[in-house]
């Protein structure tokens, strides 16, 4: 849960296509040092794999992504293009 931004795409993700949100942020870091975890990392929107694109928006019915942002390859497409580098997003729970 913050505010973050798009850093960057990948255009080779085994996924579909993906924007990487800059996360975690230095007080995600500081947090989870005083509780003793890891603050994880590698967030990205993504949208699906080769071999289950046929699923489309029917996918959001499974959480399935380990923290990632999954949305169907047809909207992934939309985002790449709608979203520039920068762009600042929230996450909320």
């Amino acid at each position: 849960m913050g505010r973050y931004t798009i850093d960057y795409r990948n255009p080779q993700s085994s996924y579909h296509l993906s924007l990487h949100i800059s996360f975690p942020s230095q007080e995600d870091k500081e947090r989870a040092a005083g509780q003793g975890v890891s603050p994880g990392g590698d967030i990205f929107i993504h949208g699906l794999s080769p071999a289950f694109a046929w699923i489309g928006t029917m996918h959001a019915r499974v959480d399935w992504t380990d923290g990632c942002i999954a949305v169907s390859n047809r909207e992934m497409e939309e985002l790449r293009h709608a979203i520039p580098d920068g762009t600042p997003i929230e996450i909320r729970p």
